[in-house]
Order: structure tokens, then C-alpha cells, then sequence
């Protein structure tokens, strides 16, 4: 599986220990503050309604929604707009980093980002440095597995075969698929084009299919494999001080690296 995946996956679990600090909640309510600026219906506004089903996930109360709602539609408060910034820089190895920022401080956050690489043997770099090894994906997340009732054990009940979730990609607008087992499950992440990620997710939705996570993500065209135990702790203190940012809202490289590996670089 590549690196993109992988840490995909680790940010899913890591989301769940970040939402008792308060992390995911402030995260998210930046999404549906910058959405509503689109419009303040969810119903019209599918950036929106994923943002406000992302926070529900995530346990953020309804009062929260609401009010991040109003703040993006410009009724609540006086607060500076949030600007969307992309960051680029490398990591040990030359890996290549592409950062997305939601903030109302661009200094501030750069310099947030400069400490981070620097501490973690990397670099931020210009604008355009790594972003060309990178293309913008629609990625929809789908569990394929669901608590049994009255069980304490998790099973698979969802019996979909291989032909009928490669008909529903198709019918969505998918051009891929990717099939994981992961501590949350078995998960499969549909990709497209950015402008079918509504329909791809949609599509899914209406055949039966349990979506986790719509959402937009930068995939590397190419890897770089890391085979070093140093290196992969340093890549990977590197892309957790990175996310740990309140003003970072995802974090992609380009490397590759074995589970095994992976595992006793965040152990």
C-alpha cells in the first residue's frame, strides 16, 4: 500500500485520541466555516454537508456546527477570514511534502512549518518545489465492516462482491479502487476525478454503501521507498509534528515504506 494511504489510515486513528484534545473539533470547524462561505445550505452546498457529516463523526456538537456555520456565512462575530495556503517543502531523503492550510496568520503559520521541518531533518522549500510531483484526487472512503449486533466483536456483513463494487465505482465515476484492512476494518477508498467526488459519493451512498469520508486529496505520482529505520522515524516525527498544527489541514508525501516498518517508526 502506498505511503498516501497509509498515513491516511494513521490520521484516522489518530483522529480519534485528537478529538479528546480538541484538535479535530477546531480542524473540521475551520472546513464548514471556509464551505458556508459557498452557502449557508448544506442541501446546495455538498462541501458543506461533507464538512458538517465529518463533524458529526468526529463528536462536535450541533451548537458548534451551528455556530462555524454562521461565522462562514458572515453572521457571527468579526473574526480575520481564514486563507487557504498550500506549503511544499522535503523531508530526510528528499520526500516530498505538500501541506494545506486553513489561516488567518500566513507568518505565523509559515514559521510554524519552518520549525517543524527543521527539527525533524527536513526543509521547507518555495512554492512549486514538490506540488508538480502531486495530483488533486477525489477519494471516498467506504467501510466494509460493520459492528455484528449484540456482539462485542467486530464482522463482516457486508457480502459485496469484487464485480459489484467495481460496477458502483464505474457508475460513479471512479477510475480506481483500493481494497485495505485496517484496526477500523476493511475499508475501500474509491478515487476519481476532483469535480466527481458529489457524484462518485453520491452513487455510493444510494447502492448501500457505508461512506466514511468524502473528501479532496493530493496522491503522489511517484514514491520514494524508505527502507532505513532512522529515516522512517524521522519521516514520520516529521508528518506527525506537521499535523499536529492547528493550522494544518493535511499533510501528504511521497514515500513508501513497509507495514513493518511503519509500525516501529510510531511505536
Amino acid at each position: 500500500m502506498a505511503g498516501h494511504s497509509k498515513w491516511a489510515n494513521i490520521k484516522r486513528q489518530k483522529a480519534r485520541v485528537d478529538a479528546a484534545k480538541g484538535k479535530v473539533f477546531t480542524r473540521v470547524s475551520r472546513e464548514i466555516i471556509v464551505a458556508a462561505r459557498a452557502g449557508a445550505d448544506p442541501t446546495g452546498n455538498f462541501q458543506l454537508r461533507t464538512a458538517i457529516d465529518k463533524a458529526k463523526a468526529a463528536g462536535i456538537p450541533n451548537d458548534n456546527i451551528e455556530r462555524a456555520i454562521a461565522k462562514g456565512a458572515g453572521k457571527w462575530g468579526t473574526d480575520t477570514p481564514l486563507e487557504a495556503i498550500r506549503y511544499e517543502g522535503y523531508g530526510t531523503g528528499g520526500v516530498a511534502v505538500l501541506i494545506e492550510a486553513l489561516t488567518d496568520n500566513r507568518n505565523r503559520t509559515a514559521a510554524d512549518l519552518r520549525v517543524a521541518f527543521s527539527k525533524n531533518g527536513g526543509n521547507l522549500g518555495e512554492t512549486g518545489c514538490v506540488g508538480w510531483m502531486f495530483d488533486q484526487r477525489a477519494v471516498v472512503t467506504i467501510s466494509l465492516t460493520q459492528p455484528e449486533t449484540g456482539r462485542g466483536r467486530r464482522a463482516e456483513i457486508m457480502k459485496i462482491s469484487e464485480d459489484a463494487l467495481l460496477e458502483a465505482c464505474l457508475e460513479g465515476g471512479a477510475d480506481s479502487y483500493e481494497v485495505m484492512s485496517t484496526d477500523e476494518g476493511k475499508l475501500a477508498e474509491a478515487i476519481a476525478a476532483p469535480a466527481n467526488l458529489e457524484t462518485l459519493s453520491q452513487t455510493l451512498k444510494e447502492q448501500g454503501f457505508v461512506i466514511l469520508q468524502s473528501e479532496l486529496r493530493w496522491i503522489p505520482n511517484n514514491s520514494v521507498v524508505i527502507t532505513d529505520a532512522d529515516q522512517a522515524r524521522s519521516l514520520m516525527k516529521l508528518m506527525d509534528a506537521l499535523d499536529d498544527l492547528d493550522d494544518v489541514q493535511s499533510v501528504t508525501a511521497n514515500f513508501d515504506m513497509m507495514d513493518e516498518l511503519m509500525a516501529s517508526a510510531i511505536a
